[in-house]
């Protein structure tokens, strides 16, 4: 029987060796795109329904996505708030800032933080509202500050302390946030000295905060917190007049007045080719687990996880005062100023599990007594970062991206 040829087995070897590793790299690709797609369209679909304006973005449910989510590391953001820092201030786990909303009928895209601060070469965007909307400020600043080198950014904070801003100076950027809790002028505006124990609002007097966001490109509102009370002294002319009038008006048509002057303002001064007007609904609290089912008598401490049943709306969320915000609204349309709404309410409230609750800094002394019951101090108003005004942003960038550009 004839040998075979010694080079003829070699290359049969390495033709099978090759083929093997082919099929081995197939297999490989095919698992990792599986894998990469399971609740991740952007990723793993070829074609992700992008958001249309016939998509509601605010309809959705809440996906744990670990490997997409945080958007940033709260350690390595240089410009994160030492408030709602939860990690820093003690919190153990960290699925809170795991989880990425889901629309019913379309996806999210991804944040490009590079395509953002071109999106803002040259140009304002301004925070205005309470320590809310500042939480979201501080949440885009983390969001976008990793793609710009050390060196080309800076943080400011003018003589006018209600002011602040962060500037990506290779783009002439700046992304900014002004203190005006009730929009209008009040006793609340001091950014430091604000504790608002008696608060009284200058309802027809909003002058003063607006001349600092005139010129602005993006313009995103909140007010709602500071007006949760079931009345309010209003006032019409200077606090150092004598001759001012002071009136106590219930909510919501308080709030409602307050609201009139600020559309007042927007119809008067906007630049409606230039300026986009945002306006982010209430956020939502959670001082009452009995709300979700929970035990009576506590709240968000001790939540690690999100309510599941859809729908889900809690006593922090006053349906009269949101109703105030439509009709302010859809009057300004007919006037010819479009204000979007980032509806962020019905998501926020699922998200019993995303405040500070005990992990956050204090500005005063905590007594014996609050120590003995943490409930009794639990933060369950504003949002730990990494996370919940991370989607904020999301939903604000897609908006900028796929339905302004539409």
């Amino acid at each position: 029987m004839a040998n075979k040829p010694q080079g003829v087995t070699w290359a049969s070897s390495v033709t099978g060796s090759f083929h093997s590793l082919v099929a081995l790299l197939i297999a490989v690709l095919v698992v990792s795109s599986l894998y990469l797609s399971r609740d991740r369209p952007w990723l793993g679909s070829p074609t992700p329904t992008m958001p249309t304006r016939e998509c509601d973005l605010f309809s959705g449910r809440w996906v744990y996505d670990d490997a997409s989510h945080p958007l940033y590391e709260e350690k390595r953001c240089p410009y994160k708030s030492s408030e709602i820092t939860c990690d820093a201030h003690g919190r153990k786990d960290t699925k809170y800032q795991k989880w990425r909303w889901q629309p019913h009928g379309c996806d999210l895209p991804r944040f490009n933080a590079t395509a953002f601060l071109e999106k803002l070469r040259n140009k304002r965007l301004v925070y205005v509202g309470d320590s809310l909307n500042r939480g979201q400020w501080h949440s885009l600043v983390c969001m976008v500050e990793p793609a710009i080198p050390a060196g080309f950014k800076s943080m400011s904070r003018p003589r006018n302390a209600s002011l602040r801003f962060f500037t990506a100076h290779e783009y002439n950027a700046t992304i900014e946030f002004y203190w005006a809790p009730l929009l209008v002028e009040s006793n609340c505006d001091d950014p430091q000295n604000h504790s608002g124990h008696h608060r009284i609002a200058r309802v027809r007097s909003i002058e003063n905060h607006a001349k600092h966001w005139r010129d602005a490109d993006f313009l995103i509102f909140n007010t709602y917190l500071w007006w949760r009370l079931p009345e309010m002294e209003l006032l019409w002319g200077s606090f150092e007049s004598p001759a001012a009038m002071h009136k106590v008006v219930k909510m919501p048509r308080a709030y409602e007045m307050a609201l009139n002057t600020w559309s007042d303002w927007l119809e008067a001064h906007v630049n409606r080719s230039k300026t986009k007007l945002f306006f982010a609904t209430m956020s939502p609290s959670h001082e009452n687990a009995k709300e979700w089912g929970g035990i009576p008598g506590q709240s968000c401490y001790g939540e690690t996880e999100p309510i599941t049943r859809e729908g889900y709306r809690g006593t922090g969320s006053v349906l009269a005062m949101m109703r105030v915000v439509e009709r302010v609204i859809k009057k300004l349309e007919t006037r010819g100023v479009t204000v979007h709404v980032l509806n962020i309410t019905q998501l926020s409230e699922y998200r019993k599990d995303a405040h500070p609750a005990i992990n956050r800094k204090y500005w005063h002394p905590l007594t014996k007594e609050q120590l003995a019951n943490p409930v009794s101090y639990a933060d369950c108003f504003h949002w730990c970062l990494p996370g919940l005004p991370d989607v904020w942003n999301e939903l604000l960038y897609t908006y900028i991206f796929h339905i302004l550009d539409t």
